[in-house]
């Protein structure tokens, strides 16, 4: 993507852990144009929140970015720069909303202060006119009553109010990216439209690019353009969200997908994926799906397959994309096949 705002090309993160190396992150590339919403999907632990914390190297050891990772934003490479220039674009042309916002948020301070601090942090903005803005901005993210509420301490406030505190610190300096991670976790439904209304619109008036990191596949179709589906560390689909949503062409892309309750649907029981995320000590050779995987063959279990182009925009790392027609027949996942074997020789 010759225009990316965002370029990420072979991102390896791992820690040490114990159990051996946990290769958290594991050859991860990626873009994000201007103004555009990228989405970013997959179960828990497969790697999307280290992805962005690596994004703002905010890995910590026993935690190491592979220095042949690339990280370009805006042109630059920012494994490469000193801290004093990376923490001019952290909070500043990059900005992140966290989780959870009661442990990100400075339990001593005012709300006022905390979002007032990001506007002196990066700029030489007086006091008095940075808790101006401050309150200005707690208003634009829909708090009531900013005045008053600028006062209050996080613990005064709901869920839903701190988590507009958090958008409001992150849109402080209007950045150029957004990460937003999981940004309506923990949130009753009402409370989670309303924030990601609240982020459609600032998106819009910012002009901004945004990089939504979600398990929700509704949250991915209502935000976002394009979509990127993660597993077990590593990219294994990329599509525009209409084609990703009408023909997935990865397997577990096509388990997630059959796993969302639909209305209507009957009260039978919810499709799941059987098995589970293998550790990232210890990725299985071959597919890291193939033990989960309906349509596995011999191929998948010894051969890792590449990230295959198969449509304009739509990529899967999948072998099925060179032999389709094995997509035809549904196949015994080969775990259960190792099983149904040593039931015979038993």
């Amino acid at each position: 993507m010759a225009t990316a705002l965002l370029s990420i090309r072979d991102l390896r993160t791992s820690f040490i852990t114990p159990d051996g190396v946990s290769r958290a992150v594991d050859g991860v590339s990626l873009d994000i144009a201007p103004h555009e919403t990228v989405g970013l999907v997959g179960e828990s632990g497969c790697g999307k929140s280290v992805t962005a914390l690596s994004v703002l190297r905010l890995i910590q050891p026993p935690g190491r970015i592979d220095p042949a990772s690339r990280i370009e934003f805006e042109g630059r490479d920012l494994l490469a720069l000193r801290e004093p220039d990376l923490r001019a674009i952290r909070g500043n042309r990059i900005a992140m909303i966290f989780q959870e916002p009661m442990s990100s948020l400075n339990p001593v301070f005012t709300v006022g202060d905390q979002v007032a601090e990001v506007l002196r942090v990066h700029t030489s903005t007086p006091r008095g006119v940075a808790w101006s803005k401050a309150v200005e901005m707690l208003g634009t993210v829909g708090i009531p009553a900013p005045e008053e509420r600028a006062h209050d301490y996080p613990h005064q406030l709901s869920g839903g109010m701190r988590q507009r505190v958090m958008i409001a610190m992150a849109l402080m300096m209007k950045p150029a990216l957004l990460i937003a991670d999981e940004p309506t976790t923990a949130l009753d439904v009402t409370i989670q439209a309303q924030i990601l209304e609240l982020l459609a619109e600032l998106r819009e008036r910012v002009g901004m690019s945004v990089l939504l990191i979600t398990h929700d596949l509704g949250v991915i179709a209502e935000q976002a353009s394009r979509v990127i589906v993660m597993y077990a560390g590593e990219v294994v689909e990329e599509a525009p969200v209409r084609d990703l949503f009408a023909a997935p062409l990865h397997p577990y892309t096509e388990g997630l997908l059959a796993a969302v309750p639909r209305l209507g649907g009957g009260r039978g029981r919810l499709a799941v994926i059987p098995g589970t995320v293998p550790a990232p000590t210890a990725w299985p050779t071959g597919c890291r799906f193939h033990e989960r995987c309906p349509y596995a063959w011999d191929r998948c279990a010894t051969e890792h397959p590449p990230l295959y182009q198969i449509a304009t925009g739509h990529s899967a790392r999948c072998h099925l994309a060179a032999e389709p027609e094995r997509r035809r027949e549904k196949h015994v996942p080969m775990a259960a096949r190792d099983v149904a074997r040593q039931g015979t020789t038993a």
